[in-house]
């Protein structure tokens, strides 16, 4: 039997992906800042667009849209910022999403 320090790209890794709760101040000024975009884009293709001019870009893991930082990293989820992707997709329409090799994240396609 052979032990593996290190796990495989799961679940376990992908909500390790996930953002970290904010601070009450932080969420404020995100959704202030990020929020209309979610809410008063009329298509995904302008969401993308519109947050890459501020720096951030979009993700979908686990189900979940995850608004990343210029670095890449996870800042928030739509739902974090008050705009689930549920509702968004009610207004817009699902997103295509070109799917990662692991199965549980992807990007828009």
């Amino acid at each position: 039997m052979t032990y593996h320090k290190d796990p495989p790209a799961t679940w376990t890794s992908a909500q390790n992906a996930m953002p970290a709760p904010l601070d009450c101040e932080t969420q404020a000024l995100l959704r202030l800042f990020l929020s209309p975009i979610l809410e008063t884009a009329s298509n995904w293709r302008e969401i993308s667009d519109r947050l890459g001019k501020k720096g951030y870009r979009i993700s979908f893991r686990l189900g979940r849209l995850v608004i990343l930082n210029e670095h890449g990293d996870a800042v928030s989820t739509g739902r974090g910022l008050g705009v689930p992707l549920a509702a968004i997709a009610e207004r817009i329409g699902r997103p295509s999403i070109r799917a990662q090799i692991d199965g549980i994240s992807g990007e828009l396609g």
